[in-house]
């Protein structure tokens, strides 16, 4: 009997409703309609709504996490780029951000992003532009010291040039690892999705510089047909 990614099972009518079917309409892209109706079909969008996550990408820092165990109880996160807090919402159970483990440590989660994100209980969530002079100064002054995970799920807005939106990406993951470099702990980790396309071969040259080990993952969570792919970077050399 088939099942969906919840656990629950579907069969005769049920099945034959989980494929939803979207017309195209007036003044809608045939991009639009097809990006739609992959949405309404995604069996991650659709475990999102269910357990209360704000996004499919919750599940992706999940699968990255369960195979690589840097948010552990007591650690001290900062999330670049955090809207709509999928990350976030993750990562609170798991480094005990509201202490309901007992007898583990208490971690703390610093989310930044440019526009305001809603509140969510175990996370202290800043408007900030990471990019700005003294940000790494503002990022270890809210956190109270340096951080033992930087994660980023960021991507600059699609210019729909694939080689143009690679480089922007690489940009902002670039950008991210130096404020990385600045606010990590020796030991430290940095994750980031990065596009596949070429030019991230100068990024992995870097981290490597400055870690022991970099990873290159591709979560099962991440859709087969799309060039992401998540960069792992563990054993920060300060």
């Amino acid at each position: 009997m088939a099942k969906t990614p919840d656990g629950k099972n579907t069969s005769g009518r049920g099945q034959r409703e989980l494929t939803v079917q979207v017309k195209t309409a007036r003044g809608r892209k045939p991009s639009s309609t097809r990006w739609l109706q992959r949405q309404l079909n995604d069996p991650y969008v659709k475990r999102a709504q269910v357990e209360g996550y704000r996004g499919r990408a919750a599940f992706k820092i999940m699968e990255v996490d369960d195979k690589f165990r840097f948010l552990v109880p007591g650690a001290r996160i900062v999330d670049l780029g955090c809207a709509p807090g999928g990350w976030c919402q993750v990562a609170v159970p798991r480094v005990n951000a509201l202490g309901e483990k007992q007898g583990k440590a208490v971690g703390r989660i610093l989310g930044v992003d440019l526009q305001e994100v809603e509140p969510i209980p175990g996370c202290e969530i800043h408007q900030l532009d990471f990019m700005a002079d003294d940000a790494d100064e503002q990022v270890k002054e809210w956190l109270g010291g340096k951080a033992d995970v930087v994660m980023s799920d960021m991507a600059a807005s699609s210019s729909g040039h694939k080689q143009t939106d690679h480089l922007r990406i690489i940009a902002l993951c670039e950008a991210a690892a130096y404020l990385a470099f600045d606010v990590l702990e020796v030991g430290g980790t940095f994750v980031s999705k990065v596009l596949a396309g070429g030019a991230e071969g100068e990024l992995q040259k870097i981290l490597k510089t400055r870690f022991e080990k970099v990873h290159n993952v591709k979560p099962p969570a991440s859709r087969a047909d799309s060039s992401e792919k998540f960069v792992v970077a563990t054993g920060f050399r300060g």
